[in-house]
């Protein structure tokens, strides 16, 4: 196939890889990493299928393996489309590359947020987020993990720490990526979702009942061996998505 030379040329590319990587981001390795287990991993522990349910109700490794899927299911997918995209030399199709660019990237983190395969319920979107931004704006990726870290080890809440680094992923890319207005639209609604995912530890951290990183709960200390692990709800869940990152 030959490279579009405007939009009209890319309007397929749109329409058959957008879509694509929603479903890439829709597939849910927390709640299949369960099923390989036995059991409903939305039945347990916090009822989240991200890495931190499952690291404290399947274990460590568990956890930090639907933490790595979680965040290449984002990369991986957006890696291909920019290799692609980036190879267009048309100066009208490199605008529409770089607009096809973002709306798979967004796509990635819908699908991991609201996966069809689980009624259109899903995780808060955090290691997906992270993956998708390795390949399409690196730079700003290690700004917000210096601040997503830095917040961490301030407040050991890192529902705290994922929400600021949300909010400051379209003030990185501003002064990073100066009149990117493509990339400043989809770091202002990654932003958006990073927050809106997280009303639940909003709603707790007024409440003075949100969990720091490394409070144990009765569910953290569960029996985890059998199918019937953690099935008391914790819901005081501080992060489903980054926390497989937290010392054990």
């Amino acid at each position: 196939m030959q490279p579009p030379a405007d939009w009209s040329q890319a309007a397929p590319y749109f329409a058959v890889l957008v879509p694509l990587l929603f479903l890439c981001g829709s597939i849910p390795f927390g709640y299949l990493a369960g099923w390989m287990k036995g059991m409903d991993i939305r039945k347990h522990g916090s009822g989240n299928i991200g890495a931190t349910n499952v690291w404290r109700v399947m274990g460590r490794k568990w956890g930090a393996s639907v933490f790595l899927l979680d965040f290449l299911k984002g990369c991986l997918p957006v890696l291909a489309l920019v290799s692609l995209t980036r190879s267009w030399t048309a100066p009208d199709a490199l605008s529409a590359g770089q607009w096809l660019e973002v709306a798979g990237a967004l796509a990635a983190i819908l699908g991991h947020n609201y996966t069809p395969w689980l009624g259109f319920s899903g995780g808060k979107g955090i290691s997906t987020s992270a993956g998708v931004l390795l390949p399409l704006i690196p730079a700003g990726l290690g700004v917000v993990l210096l601040l997503w870290v830095g917040s961490v080890a301030a407040t050991r809440y890192v529902s705290v720490a994922s929400m600021a680094a949300s909010v400051a992923l379209p003030v990185a890319c501003y002064f990073l990526y100066p009149g990117n207005v493509a990339l400043l639209v989809f770091c202002t609604l990654a932003a958006f979702f990073g927050v809106w995912r997280h009303r639940s530890n909003i709603a707790r951290l007024r409440a003075g009942t949100e969990k720091r990183l490394g409070d144990k709960s009765k569910s953290d200390k569960a029996d985890t061996t059998g199918p019937g692990a953690g099935a008391s709800a914790d819901e005081n869940d501080a992060d489903d998505e980054t926390g497989a990152l937290r010392p054990s």
